[in-house]
């Protein structure tokens, strides 16, 4: 799930809904531009990625860019169209040759349009575009197919950690700037924050709409495990193991044995969310970009929350989006949305203006997540980091615990057929977090038989 809840949260939750999208797809697409799509020397390339005029900040400074981007390059010519990855409309663009030149996926996705041959190889034409190899490789690496072969480009990123409030911390005595390292230290201070009474609770987890199966697996990176692996040529499930008995274990003791998540279960984001706005929540697993969302749809504040980094520490849960190219586009039309994608979501040389942007649009900077996106290494992601410290307008040092684990902790992608897994898994949760005599060793066998099963679809 890529991004889940961010601002632009009505289209991050089409991702719940895209793999049902995908498998309508099976033929392979084409642009219904012509083949070429040039007049008079000039390219024409359409692109998804365009906000919605419900977010006019966000559209405002796309259609911006696109002028400009035009403007530099007056042998391209952009036709924008709004949306992102919609199930209702991408599995039918798929099979009828109706996808976009340059278009949108989550992460969850490339690996089944690379194998259905629905996106273009782009391995030698990506070798004349700027700042690729300042990419992190294992972003890049999730747009790779068994043949090695580069499809995609990554554009944005997010890894999971622990969400919190400074204020509850500060009443329950804890050091809001020594937020919890491991999963016992969060157990520690959920009880804390629980004995304040009142109605709050201490730590909160989703357990439906797929969402529970999302965190779970989030659980068990954070602890060195995973949800599947590849076993020879096939995906297996990997959670019916002592990593998964434990994930279970610690929430199972968080829920009855301290009862320190409150009796109201069967939550989702905007539930923890409205919790953690209205001040009556301690702690929940998120990325950084949720943030924003408490201080503009909840009615928080950007002093009263940090985040660091994934509890345990051994691994976390990492997501995303990027862009490809349909795989009839002419060579013409791969050079220039290579060179779109370059310009507008991958160009060091325009970090400052677009931080400024946000600054002028009073959107927050200083957060490990917007204007410039966590794709980078080496010297452009210290020159990221430096431009964002000197414009921020949040307190950046609230989220400093999160930053110091980007670097060194292991992040690990979705799995295939993720949806479906997730939907197995809510029902895990979901018997942990209401029922205090679920048997966990039931859950976690009868769930992976079925992981497996729906892994078997993968190919």
């Amino acid at each position: 799930m890529s991004r889940p809840w961010s601002p632009a949260a009505p289209r991050r939750m089409f991702a719940l809904l895209a793999a049902v999208g995908l498998a309508l797809g099976t033929t392979a697409c084409g642009s219904g531009a012509d083949p070429g799509g040039s007049a008079g020397g000039k390219v024409t390339i359409t692109v998804t990625g365009q906000p919605p005029t419900s977010q006019p900040f966000e559209r405002g400074v796309f259609d911006a860019d696109v002028k400009e981007f035009e403007a530099a390059h007056p042998n391209v010519k952009i036709e924008p169209h709004e949306g992102f990855m919609d199930p209702k409309t991408f599995g039918a663009k798929l099979a009828g040759g109706q996808l976009e030149d340059v278009y949108y996926v989550y992460f969850t996705d490339p690996a089944q349009i690379i194998a259905r041959h629905q996106a273009a190889d782009i391995t030698e034409a990506v070798k004349k575009v700027p700042h690729v190899n300042d990419l992190k490789p294992e972003l890049l690496d999730n747009f790779r197919g068994a043949n090695g072969k580069l499809y995609g480009l990554p554009t944005m990123n997010y890894t999971m950690g622990l969400l919190y409030s400074r204020p509850l911390f500060q009443k329950a005595g804890l050091d809001p700037d020594k937020p919890p390292r491991t999963w016992d230290e969060v157990r520690a201070a959920a009880k804390k924050i629980s004995a304040l009474g009142n109605g709050i609770v201490g730590y909160a987890d989703y357990s439906k709409n797929n969402q529970g199966g999302w965190h779970l697996t989030g659980w068990l990176a954070s602890m060195g495990g995973s949800v599947a692996r590849k076993d020879g040529s096939k995906w297996v499930a990997d959670f019916d193991n002592e990593k998964g008995k434990a994930a279970l274990t610690m929430l199972h003791d968080l829920r009855w044995t301290d009862d320190a998540m409150g009796s109201k279960q069967l939550l989702e984001a905007q539930d923890v969310q409205r919790m953690m706005g209205a001040g009556q929540l301690g702690m929940y697993m998120a990325a950084p970009d949720n943030v924003p969302v408490l201080v503009k749809q909840f009615n928080g504040k950007y002093e009263d929350y940090g985040i660091a980094g994934m509890p345990d520490g051994k691994g976390t849960l990492l997501g995303g989006e990027g862009y490809m190219i349909n795989p009839k586009a002419s060579p013409e039309k791969i050079k220039a949305g290579l060179e779109w994608i370059q310009w507008k979501y991958l160009n060091p040389d325009r970090f400052e203006k677009h931080i400024k942007q946000y600054v002028d649009g009073k959107q927050p900077v200083g957060l490990p997540a917007e204007p410039t996106p966590d794709v980078w290494q080496g010297a452009v992601r210290e020159q990221q980091l430096a431009l964002k410290a000197k414009y921020a307008n949040v307190p950046a040092k609230n989220y400093q615990s999160y930053v110091d684990t980007t670097g060194t902790i292991k992040g690990s992608v979705e799995p295939p057929n993720a949806q479906q897994v997730y939907a197995i898994l809510d029902s895990v949760m979901q018997a942990v977090l209401t029922d205090r005599n679920a048997n966990i060793d039931q859950q976690l066998s009868s769930a992976a038989a079925k992981v497996t099963s729906v892994l078997a679809q993968v190919k």
